[in-house]
C-alpha cells in the first residue's frame, strides 16, 4: 500500500475545447448511425480548425445519416454560434471522406472476435463516492461548472473553450487538501483579468470544490495565468478526435493502453474493453476486496477471449491477487459479444460520454458504472 506523502495533479477540459469538439462530433455521428443500425461498424475521426470541420473514417452500415447536419448541430449545442468566435456552426465548412470498413477486419469481427489487437485498463479506488481518483473528479466538476455558468449566462463574457486542473496533497496515501487550482477560460475582450479571477473563484471554484479540502490560507489559485484567453476554440488550436485519452479516463492515475474511445462502435475493444475493465474494477472496489484496483485486458484481432488478464491491487487487497483474478474471470465475460450484451452497448448513448470523462458519472446509460456485481464478488471472496 502506498503510504507516501505526495502531490498529484489531473486536468479536465470543457466541451468547447477543440479536441472535445472533435470527440463529440465523432460520437454524435456514431449515435446517429447506431440509432438506425445497431450492428453498424463505425470508426469516425474528426479534425476541427479555423472555419473547418473534417470528418473521415471507415463506416459500414445499412443506413444513411446526414453527416454535415450532425456536425453543425453538435457545434451549435456546444455554443459556437457567432462568427466572431472564429468558428461557428452556420459558416464553418464541413468536409467528409468516408470509406467502408476493411473486409479483412470484418472477417474476424463478424465471428465474434475483437475488432483490433490492443491492451486496455480499468481502474477504481475508494477516494470518492464515484470510486474514482479525486484529482480527476474535481477537475471534471470544475469544467462542468465552467460550462454551466457560461450557458446559464451567470458569467456572460465566457466563451466555450476552457481547461481546469486540480492538485491534491496526499498524506499517507490519502487525499488531505487541495493545493492548487488552475482554470483557463476563454472570454470576451471586454472583461478584465481582475474581475474574471474574482468571478471564477467565487462562482466556479468555491461552489464546486468540497469545503473541507479548501485550505484558503494555503491554496493557490491560477485563473488565466497568461493574462488573456480571447482567441480560443478551433481558431486558437486544431482539435482532433482521441487526443485527450487521459482526460477521458483516470487523469493520469493508473495505466493507459493508448487507444481512444470516441467515434468507435462497441466491437472496437479500445472502447468496450476499457468500459468492461472499469466495470470489473469498480465492482471489485465496491465489494471491499481492494481499496485501489487496476485490471489490464489484452486482445488479438479476431480472437474473442482476452489473451491475458492482469490485476494490481497496489497492496490494498483483502485476499490474494491470484484469487481475485479467478473471481474476476468467473464473474465477467470479457469477449466482445459478452461485453456488448452485458453493458448493452449497441445503443446511441456515446455522445454524452465525450465530455467530462467516460467514467465516474451518475447516468443510468453508463452501465459500466453500475456496482450490481459487488455482492456476488464479495460472497465469492468470502468477505
Amino acid at each position: 500500500m502506498d503510504n507516501r506523502n505526495y502531490y498529484f495533479t489531473s486536468e479536465s477540459i470543457t466541451e468547447g475545447h477543440p479536441d472535445k469538439i472533435a470527440d463529440q462530433i465523432s460520437d454524435a455521428i456514431l449515435d446517429a448511425i447506431l440509432a438506425e443500425d445497431p450492428v453498424a461498424r463505425v470508426a469516425c475521426e474528426t479534425l476541427v480548425t479555423t472555419g473547418l470541420a473534417f470528418v473521415s473514417g471507415e463506416i459500414s452500415t445499412t443506413c444513411y445519416v446526414q453527416i454535415p447536419d450532425i456536425v453543425r448541430e453538435t457545434i451549435k449545442e456546444i455554443g459556437y454560434t457567432r462568427a466572431k468566435y472564429g468558428f461557428d456552426y452556420e459558416t464553418c465548412a464541413v468536409i467528409t471522406s468516408i470509406d467502408q470498413q476493411s473486409s479483412d477486419i470484418a472477417m474476424g469481427v463478424d465471428t465474434g472476435g475483437a475488432g483490433d489487437q490492443g491492451l486496455m485498463f480499468g481502474f477504481a479506488c475508494n477516494e470518492t463516492e464515484e470510486l474514482m481518483p479525486m484529482p480527476i473528479m474535481l477537475a471534471h466538476k470544475l469544467a462542468m461548472r465552467l460550462t454551466e455558468v457560461r450557458k446559464q449566462d451567470i458569467l456572460e463574457y465566457l466563451r466555450p473553450d476552457g481547461k481546469t486542473q486540480v492538485t491534491i496533497e496526499y498524506i499517507g496515501g490519502k487525499p488531505k487538501r487541495i493545493d492548487t487550482v488552475v482554470v483557463s477560460a476563454q472570454h470576451g475582450p471586454e472583461v478584465t483579468l481582475k474581475e474574471m479571477k474574482e468571478d471564477i473563484i467565487e462562482k466556479v471554484i468555491r461552489p464546486t470544490l468540497p469545503g473541507e479540502l479548501l485550505d484558503e490560507e494555503n491554496i493557490k489559485y491560477y485563473v488565466n495565468p497568461t493574462g488573456r484567453f480571447v482567441t480560443g476554440g478551433p481558431m486558437g488550436d486544431t482539435g482532433l478526435t482521441g487526443r485527450k485519452i487521459i482526460v477521458d479516463s483516470y487523469g493520469g492515475v493508473g495505466s493507459h493502453g493508448g487507444g481512444c474511445f470516441s467515434g468507435k462502435d462497441p466491437t472496437k475493444v479500445d472502447r468496450s474493453g476499457a468500459y468492461m475493465a472499469r466495470y470489473a474494477a469498480k465492482n471489485v472496489v465496491a465489494a471491499g476486496i481492494a481499496d485501489r484496483f487496476e485490471i489490464q485486458l489484452a486482445y488479438a484481432i479476431g480472437v474473442p477471449e482476452p489473451v491475458s488478464i492482469f490485476v494490481d491491487a497496489f497492496g490494498t487487497a483483502k485476499i490474494p491477487e491470484e484469487k481475485i483474478i479467478q473471481i474476476v474471470r468467473n464473474h465477467f465475460d470479457f469477449t466482445p459479444k459478452g461485453i456488448m450484451e452485458k453493458l448493452n452497448l449497441r445503443r446511441p448513448i456515446f455522445k454524452k460520454t465525450a465530455s467530462y470523462g467516460h467514467f465516474g458519472k451518475h447516468d443510468p446509460d453508463f452501465t459500466w458504472e453500475l456496482t450490481d456485481a459487488a455482492d456476488a464478488l464479495k460472497k465469492a471472496a468470502g468477505l
